[in-house]
């Protein structure tokens, strides 16, 4: 993409704040525990190869992806650091193969369906990694499953466990802390019988961004850093650093008066009796912008002042009233960032901050900023 077109609307990475996040989660952690940082989901929106670039020199351990063609994009992007494929699937091993990708294996068949691609290329003592179903039931192997397992690694040479894990599922929750508990017990008595089984000592790593600032003494070989590197915490009293900013330029500013109607689709944005003035901006709900926030259901920071969204969001484009803000054509306006933050527009659609990172289309262009 061009300069001129990444200037019209762009996802600023705030690098400085991303290496402040990681930091602080580093210095939770004793200096051998090992860092995985997950990128998976377009690093949550923010740009998988940019951010995995980022995380590469700033000295995490293992990266980690929902799907294959996640890993194969990094690859073909350079990045060397191993590659944990969460969700393998059945269909995409000679890819994973091909990109020296590792595998996250939840059941027998998916780890049967491997192997039989490992045999046909030759291949022995391949890095693959065990989930273990702990109590969240989506995915992983259970107890009852796990004599089975031990029976097949005990008879294969195709495979390695480079790693056991399992994730948490209410490690932000106080009030469900005695299950946490029970899902990190859960999880080393298993780990524990794959470790007898095979002989050896294979990486364990049970902790998510919440369970690491709540639970760190439960960190066993690696932790995995999700939401936390993003800049959201678990912990009421800590603020981590905003790392994306999604900023727009103005396209045209209008002067309405009450005879010239309403505004927008729908006619639902309404001119002020004493006059309204609005700004056009580029970004709209094919943009991740939700339409719940027109109608003035959200604000956006322009030139130092909170702007309300006026009228429906349309699919490329939104209006704003910048009614007593100095303002031009070219301006920039803040969707998200520092102000408002992901959380206050999570928070107004009744979501989680996840959800409003990864709404961002590959569309916008991702800009790392290496200084304030």
């Amino acid at each position: 993409m061009s300069n001129r077109e990444t200037d019209f609307s762009r996802l600023e990475l705030d690098l400085p704040n991303c290496l402040d996040n990681y930091r602080y989660f580093r210095s939770k952690l004793e200096r051998s525990t090992r860092m995985l940082v997950l990128v998976k989901a377009n690093a949550y929106g923010h740009g998988a190869v940019e951010f995995a670039s980022m995380m590469q020199n700033a000295g995490a351990d293992y990266l980690a992806v929902a799907l294959p063609l996640e890993g194969v994009e990094l690859r073909q992007a350079g990045i060397s650091l191993p590659i944990l494929v969460l969700t393998a699937g059945m269909d995409f091993f000679d890819e994973i193969v091909d990109n020296r990708l590792e595998p996250g294996i939840p059941n027998l068949p998916t780890l049967l369906a491997l192997e039989k691609v490992l045999a046909e290329r030759g291949l022995k003592d391949y890095p693959v990694h065990i989930k273990l179903d702990t109590g969240m039931h989506r995915l992983g192997f259970m107890t009852h499953e796990l004599d089975a397992l031990l029976e097949h690694l005990s008879s294969t040479d195709l495979v390695k466990v480079q790693s056991v894990y399992s994730h948490l599922c209410v490690a932000e929750d106080p009030a469900m802390d005695d299950f946490t508990r029970g899902q990190i017990r859960m999880f080393e008595k298993n780990a524990a019988r794959i470790e007898d089984a095979i002989g050896y000592h294979p990486i364990l790593h049970i902790l998510n961004s919440a369970g690491i600032e709540r639970f760190t003494w439960a960190q066993h070989d690696m932790v995995r850093l999700g939401v936390g590197i993003y800049g959201i915490s678990a912990l009421p009293d800590v603020k981590l650093k905003s790392v994306a900013s999604l900023k727009v330029k103005i396209l045209q500013v209008k002067e309405l008066h009450p005879g010239d109607g309403a505004i927008g689709y729908g006619q639902h944005g309404r001119i002020a009796p004493e006059g309204t003035r609005i700004a056009t901006i580029p970004v709209g709900y094919a943009d991740g912008i939700d339409r719940r926030l027109g109608c003035g259901k959200v604000s956006f920071l322009l030139n130092g002042h909170r702007v309300p969204t006026i009228g429906n969001i349309c699919m490329d484009m939104c209006m704003v009233d910048v009614t007593g803000v100095d303002c031009r054509v070219g301006d920039t306006v803040t969707i998200f960032g520092e102000e408002p933050s992901v959380t206050e527009i999570a928070d107004i659609l009744g979501t989680i901050p996840y959800e409003i990172m990864t709404s961002v289309p590959r569309r916008i262009e991702r800009v790392i900023v290496r200084k304030k």
